[in-house]
C-alpha cells in the first residue's frame, strides 16, 4: 500500500494500524494525517509506548496521557481512581482521534487498561471511548518489556512462557475489538541497495539462506575510517567509549546545559527521554550524532558529524560526512497538549557518537554503522540494528549470534496475516468511488466536531524522526 492510499484511508476514520518495513514513510504518513486534521480544527492526541519515541515525536507517553501511568492489570478501583482526576477527564473527553507510535513496545494488557480507562471516562462502550484510535509501528522491532500479567487476566491474553511476559498489543482483546484496517506501506526510502533489502527481508520472514549468511560475513570487518557510530547492546559499552574517546581529545572542552520550561514531572520526563543529553560535553575532533531533524539545515536525526569549530557565539561547527559545514545552535523539545507545548526543554541537537545502543538507535536513518551483536539478547534487537544502516556497504560487524538473526516466531506468523488485511482494505478502498471516499471523510470530520473549510494552516505535526 503506497503512502496516499493509507492516508485516504485514516481520512475516512476508520481505526488503523499503520505498519511497514523501516523507511517505509509511517511517520511521514502519519505527519500527512495530523497535519490534515489540524487544518480541519481537530486536535488529535499524539502518543508513544516509550518515553525516548513519545520525545521524538513531541508528545507524551500513553501511559501519561491515559493516567494509568506505570500500573498494570488495573482493577475496578484502579480505572475509578483515575476517573476522579479531573485534567485526564478533561483531555480524554475532548479527544476524538488518539495516535499511539512505537505500538510493538505496547503490552496487551497495557492497551486493555487504556482501553477500559477510555471507556470508563467517556461513558461509552464502544472501544477505545468511541475514539479513532491509529496504531504506528512495526512488530519486527523492539517488543515490549513486562512484567507477568495479574492472573485474573490469564484467560484473556495469551503469554511467552519463555520470556514471561504478555504477548504484543495486537493478542489484545482491545485490539481485536477495535479490528483496525491495516494499512502496510510498501514503498522504501531508506535504501536503495537490494542485496541489503534482500537481507532484510528474508530476515523478517525468518528464512535466511547460506547464501544471505555469507553475504553478512562477508560484512565482518572494521571500517577503515573512524567517521562510524558503533551499535551495542548494552548501555555500559556505550557509555564507556564515548567518555574514553572524549578523554583521549586534548582539545579545549565546551560544556552546554540544558534549560527547561514547565511543570517539573513534565520537564524532568522531557529529559530523561531526550537523546540529547542534560549537559553536553563537547570538543573539537568529537564525534557527534545529531538528534533532531532540520532539513533546512540539511541534517536529521542521526546525521554523523565531527565537531571542527566553536563559532564566536559558542555555537559548535559539525562538519558532516558529506563534508558539508553546520553551525547548530539550540532547538526544543516539546510535550504538547490541545497543539500548545506544556513543557519545553532546550539543547544542542547533539550526542557523543562513538558509540550508542541499539534501543535508543530505533527511529534513526544511519549512512554507516559498526555492530557488536555477539550479545543480542532479544528477538528484533538484531533487525533493528541492521535495518539502520541505508546500504550493505555501509554495514561493519564486528560480531552476530543466532539470536540477532531471529524474529519473534508470533510476529513471524501474524506478518502474513497483516498483509492480508493491508491487500483487502487496499482492494476496498479501491473500488469506492472518489465521491464516497470524499463523502466518508466529510462525515467524520463533521462527527469529532471539525470544520470541511480549512480554518487554521498546518503546522509540522511531528518532529520527523525519519527521512521519511
Amino acid at each position: 500500500m503506497t503512502q496516499a492510499e493509507a492516508l485516504s484511508i485514516l481520512q475516512t476514520g476508520a481505526n488503523v494500524f499503520l505498519t511497514g518495513e523501516p523507511g517505509s514513510g509511517k511517520t511521514h504518513t502519519i505527519n500527512q494525517y495530523v497535519s490534515w486534521l489540524r487544518e480541519r480544527g481537530v486536535e488529535p492526541a499524539i502518543t508513544a509506548s516509550t518515553g525516548i519515541a513519545a520525545t521524538h515525536i513531541g508528545g507524551s507517553t500513553i501511559h501519561a496521557w491515559s493516567g494509568i501511568g506505570v500500573s498494570r492489570g488495573l482493577s475496578d478501583a484502579d480505572i475509578d481512581a483515575v476517573t476522579q482526576k479531573e485534567h485526564i477527564v478533561r483531555r480524554v473527553a475532548k479527544t476524538h482521534v488518539l495516535i499511539i507510535d512505537e505500538i510493538s513496545m505496547l503490552d496487551a494488557l497495557t492497551l486493555g487498561d487504556v482501553d477500559a480507562v477510555l471507556k470508563a471516562i467517556r461513558h461509552s462502550s464502544q472501544p477505545f471511548g468511541g475514539m479513532q484510535v491509529v496504531f504506528v509501528g512495526d512488530f519486527f522491532q523492539l517488543p515490549p518489556v513486562a512484567e507477568r500479567a495479574a492472573p485474573v487476566l490469564q484467560e484473556e491474553i495469551v503469554f511467552d512462557e519463555e520470556y514471561s511476559r504478555p504477548c504484543f498489543a495486537f493478542q489484545s482483546p482491545a485490539w481485536k475489538a477495535a479490528n483496525p484496517l491495516v494499512c502496510y506501506l510498501s514503498e522504501q526510502h531508506r535504501t536503495e541497495d537490494p542485496r541489503f533489502l534482500e537481507i532484510l527481508s528474508a530476515l523478517r520472514r525468518g528464512s535466511l539462506t547460506s547464501a544471505h549468511r555469507t553475504t553478512l560475513a562477508s560484512r565482518h570487518l572494521e571500517p577503515d575510517t573512524d567517521f562510524v557510530t558503533r551499535l551495542y547492546s548494552h548501555n555500559a559499552a556505550v557509555d564507556r567509549i564515548n567518555l574514553t574517546e572524549l578523554g583521549k581529545l586534548a582539545t579545549k572542552e565546551h560544556r552546554f546545559v540544558m534549560t527547561e520550561k514547565g511543570p517539573e514531572r513534565m520537564v524532568e520526563g522531557l529529559k530523561k527521554h531526550c537523546l540529547s543529553p542534560e549537559v553536553l560535553t563537547l570538543k573539537e575532533g568529537a564525534r557527534v550524532m545529531f538528534t533532531k531533524n532540520s532539513f533546512e539545515q540539511g541534517f536529521v536525526n542521526g546525521t554523523l558529524g565531527t565537531v571542527v569549530d566553536f563559532s564566536k557565539n559558542g555555537e559548535p561547527v559539525i562538519r558532516t560526512r558529506a563534508g558539508k559545514e553546520i553551525p547548530v545552535g539550540r532547538m526544543e523539545w516539546h510535550i504538547i497538549n490541545d497543539g500548545k507545548p506544556v513543557a519545553t526543554i532546550s539543547q544542542i541537537p547533539l550526542r557523543l557518537a562513538w558509540a550508542i545502543t541499539v534501543h535508543k538507535s530505533q527511529g534513526m536513518s544511519l549512512d554507516a554503522a559498526c555492530m557488536d551483536l555477539s550479545q543480542a539478547f532479544e528477538y528484533g534487537q538484531g533487525y533493528v540494528a541492521l535495518s539502520r544502516v541505508r546500504t550493505l556497504d555501509g554495514l561493519f560487524l564486528l560480531g552476530i549470534n543466532e539470536r540477532a538473526l531471529e524474529v519473534h516466531p508470533d510476529i513471524a506468523e501474524e506478518d502474513g496475516t497483516f498483509r492480508s488485511l493491508s491487500d483487502a482494505a487496499e482492494e476496498t478502498f479501491a473500488r469506492m468511488e472518489t465521491q464516497e471516499r470524499k463523502e466518508l471523510s466529510e462525515r467524520f470530520v463533521k462527527a469529532v466536531g471539525g470544520t470541511l473549510v480549512k480554518k487554521v494552516p498546518a503546522r509540522k505535526a511531528i518532529s520527523l524522526r525519519r527521512r521519511y
